[in-house]
């Protein structure tokens, strides 16, 4: 008796001594059912002084840093989102969410200079919606991310963006609201800053239930240009994978990535890999028997010229972003960095929000205990990158665009390398730079958006910025 008595012991010893750890993690892993995004996570100021602390008593709110409040808009759009079936341009039904009517949304061209407004209508989109403009360094009110920056528009609201275009260059729109669900059932468009010409291309790539497209077209198609033109061809990867793009039957040059000018490019046949959620224009001549843009393998591709060229593949070369073009001054000295960041991407097993899984990690922490980092405006902020998680990430930062400075320790020789979008590769690390220059509260992600609702995300703080919004509770916004 004495003896199953202790065995008995010994077995509930054991037991709890199991399930105590595991009911520690689960209750430690539980992200609130509304929280702030100001005080989520820990501080890290990058060696730099902290001003206020993590409280950010006293200091300004996002609601408030908005782009112009009056003044007649240059540009002028509704957009009205409904979650419904429909036709993609190729024939396909599709049952996912539309802007206007259709899926990509409507093109939005602008100047630089104009005063863009953009009204967002939500008709039917139940889990409601935003509209965050990618790429673009909109004032933070501007910026769509529900919860951070504003509520999620519901089901019969609305919501007025207005920003000044101060950077020519291809960019795209999307909702910022339940993203890896709203982008992929097609809630997202193109904007472009800059004059129309004839030699302008668009060719936004996005898979729809399986189904690759170019411009909302599966297959191949064709655009008329008359040889000789220059023909720029601005290429949006809309998807979650990095993808190669390139134009087949002549070179081609790389003038502008995440709309930036690339300083000094030469003409190549290799093709470039655009990361999710990035831009690439591609300019070339085009000859008398035409080129195409091919979009992975030549049976999604392009045709553009006179002719309908032949189908064929991308060479195996790929453009190095690294030593591609030539030399220009960036307009700040990284070496003179106020704050200094690592961003550590991990991968290990546990709970998020109760759920078991493989989750992701940000300098060995899960979401939502993960590092806020922390700035003041004006300082020159050096982050270095790492991805030891086994899988490649298209990391985001909202509102700025950083400048590559190395990758895997060696120094960037070519053109300016500026992104708001960086495919770091699993065992790579890049350090980048970019000075603090546009006051917020700005999410800093993983654009493999499934990936950031798994808790790669975290955002990028000015110190004393506060926001009125919420995430979660009666609003129901989930950024990602």
């Amino acid at each position: 008796m004495k003896k199953r008595r202790w065995g008995r012991l010994v077995a509930l010893g054991i037991t709890l001594a199991v399930l105590v750890p595991l009911g520690y993690l689960w209750a430690t892993s539980l992200v609130p059912g509304e929280y702030d995004p100001a005080r989520m996570g820990y501080a890290d100021y990058g060696g730099g002084h902290a001003m206020a602390g993590h409280e950010h008593h006293g200091g300004a709110s996002v609601a408030d840093l908005t782009g112009p409040k009056t003044g007649t808009p240059d540009v002028d759009v509704t957009l009205v989102a409904r979650q419904q079936k429909f036709q993609l341009a190729s024939g396909e039904t599709i049952d996912g969410y539309t802007l206007n009517g259709t899926s990509p949304g409507p093109l939005i061209r602008a100047r630089v200079g104009d005063l863009v407004q953009v009204t967002l209508v939500n008709e039917s989109v139940k889990d409601g919606a935003t509209v965050h403009w990618h790429g673009i360094d909109v004032p933070n009110a501007e910026d769509g991310v529900a919860g951070v920056t504003q509520d999620a528009v519901p089901v019969g609201g609305k919501h007025v963006y207005r920003f000044t275009a101060e950077q020519a260059g291809t960019y795209w729109y999307h909702s910022h609201q339940v993203s890896s669900e709203e982008v992929k059932g097609g809630l997202f468009g193109t904007i472009v800053i800059a004059p129309a010409t004839p030699g302008d291309v668009i060719a936004a790539i996005h898979t729809y239930d399986g189904k690759r497209t170019i411009n909302g077209r599966t297959g191949t198609a064709r655009v008329e240009l008359p040889a000789g033109t220059t023909a720029r061809v601005r290429v949006i990867n809309t998807d979650n994978a990095i993808l190669r793009v390139g134009l087949t039957g002549t070179p081609y040059k790389v003038v502008a990535v995440d709309g930036r000018e690339v300083h000094g490019p030469t003409a190549v046949t290799a093709a470039y890999a655009l990361p999710a959620g990035g831009r690439a224009d591609l300019e070339a001549v085009v000859p008398a028997g035409g080129m195409r843009l091919v979009a992975g393998t030549p049976t999604l591709s392009l045709g553009i010229g006179p002719a309908d060229p032949p189908t064929a593949e991308l060479p195996g070369e790929t453009v190095d972003l690294l030593t591609y073009g030539t030399p220009a001054p960036l307009g700040f000295d990284p070496g003179t960095a106020d704050r200094n960041f690592e961003y550590r991407i991990g991968r290990r097993p546990g709970f998020l929000d109760g759920m078991p899984g493989l989750w992701w990690t940000i300098n060995g922490h899960k979401f939502p205990d993960v590092p806020m980092f922390m700035v003041a405006e004006g300082d020159v902020v050096r982050m270095k990158i790492s991805n030891t998680s086994g899988q490649a990430h298209p990391m985001h930062l909202h509102g700025h665009h950083a400048v590559v400075l190395s990758r895997n320790g060696v120094a960037a020789t070519g053109s300016p390398w500026w992104v708001d979008t960086l495919e770091v590769g699993n065992k790579e690390t890049y350090e980048i730079a970019f000075v603090a220059d546009n006051p917020g509260l700005w999410m800093d992600h993983c654009h493999n958006l499934p990936h950031a609702s798994e808790g790669l995300m975290t955002h990028l703080m000015y110190e004393g910025i506060t926001t009125p919004y919420r995430v979660g509770g009666n609003s129901h916004n989930e950024p990602e």
